[in-house]
């Protein structure tokens, strides 16, 4: 490779993964102003986790939207069209009066983060075409490096800087990833520059993959809008039909198990990562410490695996990798529910080190094996992995708390004759996964000292219960890495197909 060439993609790599920052910055800083949103704003634990949902799943939407334009519109266009939206998004968040303009603004920022990855996947793809896998966990070295960044920013402004300036901080890396992007220049995809056919792509994704993607999309289309279940269920069957029309293809059978495996795995990473300042909080206040903390820690144990895991990955294979993070990360997080004091690091550890390796090393077997798919099998994976970690996971974790604060109120009050659940929890509200009441923080605020001690006490042992619960996952995907790695030893072994 010329000197111009590693140049070229030395500046790309940069705009790349400066971006990739830009959307861990989103990510932290609201994950890190959570419980001062539910203060200001009088939000149930299940509508936080809402909040922290939609910073994930519209994603998805321009993700999968990217991933069938990238390659017509460019990287480049790609990467502006992200711009925008980070811009316009914390415009929004910073002028909130309530929970609708959160969202909104969230939303926003959101479909930036998935043009980012629309973008910079495939790019990264391309110009290590070679050696995937190892550069996408480079490239996603920028997550966790962002989350330390912002973390520490907003740790050292401290609980009493209003919550406005800390998400503000936001504004750094955007401006950083738009300055070295007025510079760079891009090749065509791997796809195109192989000849391979836009249909010949569409075609190694599947309709079945596709399939679930739409679903997941109209699930949550479906709540914001009010849609029956008939309607939702008639608008998957129609665009999945469109799809199957066109790409003439069900897809490899493969391809759609590792979709299925992203969906678990996204949940076990970036669902906890949404809720772990908040679910760790009451153990962090014991050591004296910022609930961040955890997530800053984690994060940091994640940039160092991510830099150097090319070593790991050629020595055991990206599958071996993967059930390896799978067994570490299930681990940690049991050992997490029940750690206290200097055991609550430790655990971490284990938790940090096994997720560090989910999000690059998946999407590096996705387009090893399946580069005629180009933006698309690396897109549909993402897309699902932030789909079910916005629409499932984050509101899946708050749901547990509430659903666990309420039952253990209700079992104190009958054994003890008070009326607990009846004075602090709200009326019944409706969420994804059925109805809930939630403890109402405007009523805890003004309760009593005893009364708060204990109520406090009753929602430390519901995040517990809530990260005991999350720690099946990852056991999950063990058992299908497992099968996947069994599957490539009667083939012959784990082998990269590669293009030309």
């Amino acid at each position: 490779m010329e000197a111009s060439e590693k140049d070229g993609n030395t500046l790309r790599f940069a705009v790349a993964f400066t971006a990739v920052v830009a959307t861990s910055f989103c990510f932290a800083l609201r994950a890190l102003v959570i419980d001062d949103w539910g203060v200001e704003f009088g939000l149930s634990e299940t509508q936080k986790g809402e909040l922290l949902g939609v910073g994930l799943w519209p994603f998805s939407i321009s993700i999968v939207l990217l991933g069938f334009l990238v390659d017509r519109i460019g990287f480049k266009a790609t990467f502006w069209f992200a711009a925008a939206c980070h811009v316009s998004g914390l415009a929004l968040v910073l002028s909130a009066t309530g929970y609708w303009s959160l969202y909104f603004g969230t939303f926003v920022m959101a479909l930036g983060n998935g043009a980012v990855e629309a973008a910079a996947n495939p790019l990264i793809a391309t110009l290590y075409r070679r050696d995937k896998a190892t550069w996408l966990n480079r490239l996603h070295a920028g997550w966790p490096g962002g989350l330390v960044l912002s973390g520490l920013m907003a740790i050292a402004l401290g609980a009493r800087v209003d919550w406005r300036v800390k998400v503000a901080l936001m504004a750094l890396p955007l401006a950083t990833y738009a300055a070295l992007l007025v510079r760079g220049r891009f090749p065509v995809s791997e796809r195109v520059s192989a000849g391979i056919s836009y249909k010949a792509m569409l075609a190694e994704g599947g309709f079945l993959s596709a399939g679930v993607v739409i679903a997941l999309v109209m699930l949550e289309v479906g709540r914001i809008a009010g849609l029956n279940s008939l309607t939702v269920a008639v608008a998957i069957g129609l665009l999945t039909a469109g799809y199957a029309a066109v790409s003439r293809s069900a897809g490899r059978p493969l391809y759609l198990m590792l979709v299925l495996i992203m969906i678990p795995q996204a949940i076990t990473e970036l669902s906890t990562d949404s809720w772990i300042s908040s679910l760790m909080e009451p153990e962090m206040t014991r050591l004296g410490l910022q609930a961040g903390w955890v997530l800053v820690y984690t994060s940091m144990l994640m940039f160092v695996v991510r830099i150097f895991a090319g070593s790991m990955i050629h020595r055991i294979k990206p599958l071996g990798v993967l059930a390896m993070a799978s067994a570490l990360a299930a681990l940690g997080l049991f050992l997490l529910a029940g750690a206290t004091g200097p055991a609550v690091m430790a655990a971490a550890t284990l938790y940090g080190v096994g997720k560090s390796f989910f999000w690059g090393t998946s999407l590096g077997v996705a387009s090893e094996q399946f580069p005629e798919g180009g933006a698309i099998t690396i897109n549909f994976m993402a897309g699902a992995g932030m789909l079910a970690a916005g629409i499932l996971g984050s509101v899946m974790l708050g749901t547990a708390q509430d659903h666990a604060t309420s039952r253990a109120l209700t079992e104190y009050d009958a054994a003890n004759r008070t009326t607990f659940a009846q004075t602090y929890l709200s009326a019944p509200r409706t969420g994804l996964f059925g109805s809930y009441e939630a403890l109402d923080p405007k009523k805890l605020a003004t309760a009593p000292a005893a009364d708060r001690d204990l109520l406090m006490g009753v929602a430390a042992a519901s995040k517990k219960t809530a990260l005991r619960d999350v720690a099946v996952l990852p056991a999950v995907t063990l058992l299908a890495y497992l099968a996947l790695i069994a599957t490539f030893r009667r083939r012959g072994g784990y082998r990269p197909v590669t293009l030309g």
